[in-house]
This record gives C-alpha cells, structure tokens and sequence, in this order.
C-alpha cells in the first residue's frame, strides 16, 4: 500500500517546517509532496533542508485547486493507492495519517476520508466535514465551536475538507481531479459532490486529528475570498446538483447568493463579488459541458442526492 501527503505552498515560510515536521514523525510514513507554486519568500530555502520530501515546482501560482491537480497528478502516474491532502499552515497528530487509511481500508465503497480539523489552538473547531445545502451554499460542520467531542462518532458526510483527507486513488481515475477554474474555495466540496454522485461515500474519522491555522495564506489577500465565492457558488450548484432538484433548488440558491451579494454591498467588497458573479457566467458554457458529462455517469438517484444534502438554512451568509 502507498500513500503520498500533497502540500501545495506559496508563499507558506512562516508554518511550512512545522507542517512538514508533522508528517515525518507520522506512525504510517508516506511520501511527502510539496507543490511549490512559485513562491516570492523564502518557503525554496526551506524545503531545500528536507531531504526526505518530493518537491513540484510551478512556474506560476496554481492556486489551491491546481496545486492540488498537480500533485495528485504526480501521485496517480506513480501508482499510489491514496493521495492524502494537507494544508501549509497546519500540523497533524501522529496517528492522523494511520487513522485515514485505516477507515478507508475498511470498505472500499470509501472515496473520501476526513478528519478531525481543530484550529491550532487545539480547543476550536475548523471542520469535521462539509455540509452542501438547498440553498446552493456549503458550510463546515461544527466550525468555530468548542471542540467538547460531540463530534466524536464515526459518520458518513457529504463533503471532506480540502485541508486534511484522504482520496482513493481509483476514485479519482474515475470522477477525475480538482476543478482548476475554482482557483480557491470549495473545490474540496466539488470533488465531493462529484463523488457522491458517482457513488462513493465520504466518511468522517474523528480519532484522525489535525491543526490548522485558519485562512494563513488567503487572509493576506485583500477581496480574495469574495471574488472566488462569488464565481464558484454558481459554477458548483451548475455542475453538480443533478435532475429535477436543480430547478427545485434553484429559487432556494439564487435567494441566498444574492443575500451574500447583499452583504458585499453593506460591509464592503462588493466589486471583488460581482466580479467574481460576472466570471461565473463567463465560465457557465464550459461548465455545462463538464455538467452533461458528469450527470450522464451519475451511479445514484436524484432522491439519495436529496437525502444526503442538507435542508436547513446555512449559519448565515459568511463573512468574507
């Protein structure tokens, strides 16, 4: 059995030893990926002391979802069983990686395998899984509540964080990688969402534990987080949210986007969104395409789609 842990960095100097540092003191080794993403800090000066580790480096910036395309690229042409995802600005429990595997070898319907992500002050929670919603808008489960292990049972969920999962190998030649034009922001949940209609599930392993230092890297950029909401919101309920639920939805998604659209305008942001809004109609004919592809090898029913989403209301439009 192989597995390779991909880290796509840019400009990360600040957390990359201590992420790195994690993962070599793992109880299952791996190989360790670095997909550098052309980097204007000193991230090259440090990965160059770890001999141990495999480095990609990129001409450009890939963004998250290329980083993430590339180094499971990597990954599928070596023949690995499993590409592990990890962010720069986090760190994980030495059985985490153990753990992983361990769920998804215990029933190979597994595509997906997510953990326990806490932030780094290792009492709040950043996810333990993804929600998808009726109203078209994912959310973390559980994020920014106090971790009093009431996320602690073993479950099936729709969606893996992008931060810190396990992906089967076999699912990915089969539903294919990270979509490139989300650039940033729910990528993770279209991978998801991808699988679960191509019927594999997503399970939730709480005694896999990681830390993460929220939005280190996006958090720098000013508007960066709007503008990539507002252009994959639309762009993921397009691909992927299958049959009649697409129209029975609709109204519910298009209220709440343009409730967030409504946010920008009162808190600021509001061309970083709409630019973001006028991107995802520049991008909507490429993506029925990819739709018709992906809805015409769907394994699963509308009606399990329903089941598995989820039917309340999101927290609250998020801050960006």
């Amino acid at each position: 059995m192989n597995v390779s842990v991909v880290i796509p960095n840019w400009n990360g100097e600040k957390y990359l030893a201590n992420c790195i540092d994690s993962l070599l003191s793992q109880t299952l080794k791996s190989e360790i990926v670095i997909v550098e993403n052309n980097s204007t800090d000193n991230s090259k000066e440090i990965l160059n002391k770890y001999s141990q580790i495999t480095v990609l480096e990129q001409q450009k910036n890939l963004g998250v979802a290329g980083g993430f395309t590339a180094g499971f690229s990597y990954v599928l042409e070596n023949n690995c069983d499993y590409a592990v995802l990890f962010n720069n600005d986090a760190v994980a429990d030495k059985n985490w990686l153990k753990n992983l595997v361990e769920t998804a070898e215990s029933n190979k319907e597994i595509g997906i395998v997510t953990c326990k992500f806490l932030r780094i002050d290792k009492k709040h929670i950043d996810s333990t899984g993804d929600f998808y919603t009726k109203y078209g808008l994912p959310y973390s489960r559980g994020r920014n509540e106090v971790d009093n292990n009431q996320y602690d049972d073993k479950t099936e969920i729709f969606a893996g964080s992008g931060g810190a999962s396990l992906y089967r190998s076999s699912m990915l030649r089969q539903i294919g990688l990270f979509d490139n034009d989300f650039f940033a922001y729910y990528e993770d949940v279209d991978i998801s969402f991808r699988a679960q209609l191509a019927g594999w599930k997503v399970k939730y392993q709480p005694n896999a534990v990681a830390y993460h230092i929220v939005s280190a890297t996006t958090s720098r950029l000013s508007n960066f987080a709007s503008y990539h909401t507002g252009k994959n919101i639309p762009l993921l309920y397009l691909k992927n949210v299958p049959g009649w639920l697409f129209f029975k939805y609709l109204p519910f998604a298009t209220y709440w986007y343009f409730r967030m659209f409504a946010a920008r305008v009162i808190r600021g942001g509001f061309w970083a969104f709409a630019r973001g809004f006028m991107m995802s109609i520049y991008f909507m004919p490429k993506k029925l395409i990819e739709r018709y592809k992906i809805q015409s090898t769907k394994k699963v029913s509308s009606k399990y789609i329903d089941s598995v989403i989820c039917h309340s209301r999101p927290p609250k439009p998020p801050k960006l």
